[in-house]
């Protein structure tokens, strides 16, 4: 009888008395232990996160699809055929030729009876700024 412990009290064989370090509640009066609802929690911060990401992936799509549509004119004008050199920040159009192929020219579509392609200016980068 000397070794039985009353129910009330929390002993083990190889830690003694261990109701301070146990993460439940061991005593009848101790508060309810509950468990937090992370699921909702959760939700939400992932239906944030991913809100966040696709804003930012809209915007890189965005600036992709304008970084692709700028090499194309680029390599449009830059395939063209032209007998001078051209000025930066002066306008130049684009022109479909009688043969099929394109030149650039000086003449603006207003002043010409020719296919327009575009109008475009060269930036100090040598980049061809399409304008129309």
């Amino acid at each position: 009888m000397e070794n039985k412990k009353p129910d009330n009290i929390v002993y083990s064989e190889t830690e003694g008395y261990n109701a301070n370090i146990l993460p439940y509640a061991t005593n009848v009066g101790a508060p309810a232990i509950r468990i937090d609802d992370l699921v909702s929690w959760k939700s939400r911060g992932i239906t944030s996160v991913n809100k966040e990401l696709a804003g930012k992936f809209e915007e890189l799509k965005a600036q992709y699809q304008s970084l692709v549509e700028e090499f194309e004119w680029n390599e449009l004008v830059y395939n063209a055929k032209f007998a001078f050199e051209p000025v930066i920040g002066e306008i130049y159009h684009l022109y479909v030729g009688k043969d099929g192929s394109n030149f650039l020219s000086l003449i603006g579509p207003l002043e010409w009876n020719r296919e327009h392609i575009g109008t475009f200016k060269m930036n100090s980068d040598k980049k061809w700024i399409h304008l129309g």
